[in-house]
């Protein structure tokens, strides 16, 4: 199977695991602003870094235009991995997809947030996720500084050579 990795990435941590993606899927790797035609691609793994609950505006919009291709998401936020926060986005970020797209599986992966947008927060001009007070974003932000590490680039890895078996037997 022929597989690109599309992604978006301002801080660098989602291009960080789309290039370890790459890797385990031996993989073309392109920025969601440089998309060539896919048509030659049998799969899709598509990284995206999380907005208000969603996959960012560029990544919203390629999805969009996506049909008939089967795709493997991964998303990076500052969230604990398993919130309602990041489940919640994978089902939006799947609600985006052109018709007879399949879903082959999902990564999700916490990582340091954005110092402007900390500074934003900070200072009152950003809301907060409801029910989250600014303590509570503090704790998880700071629990996500170190993020991705080894073990982070290491599981993605490890993941999209899971999904390479999983994409084979849909195939079949």
């Amino acid at each position: 199977m022929k597989w690109a990795v599309i992604y978006s990435s301002v801080t660098g941590n989602t291009k960080k695991l789309a290039e370890a993606a790459a890797k385990g899927l031996n993989a073309d790797i392109f920025p969601v602003n440089n998309i060539p035609d896919l048509s030659s691609y049998d799969a899709l793994f598509i990284g995206y870094w999380l907005r208000r609950g969603s996959p960012d505006e560029k990544t919203s919009a390629f999805l969009k235009t996506l049909t008939n291709k089967k795709v493997v998401f991964f998303q990076t936020h500052g969230a604990y991995v398993g919130s309602e926060h990041t489940v919640t986005a994978f089902a939006r970020a799947g609600a985006l997809l052109g018709e007879e797209c399949t879903v082959l599986g999902t990564f999700s992966c916490q990582c340091a947030v954005s110092p402007a947008m900390i500074k934003a927060r900070k200072e009152g001009k950003i809301p907060g996720h409801k029910n989250d007070n600014l303590d509570d974003c503090l704790k998880r932000w700071k629990d996500a500084e170190s993020h991705p590490d080894e073990k982070d680039l290491e599981a993605i890895q490890n993941f999209a050579k899971k999904m390479q078996i999983v994409a084979q037997r849909d195939i079949v």
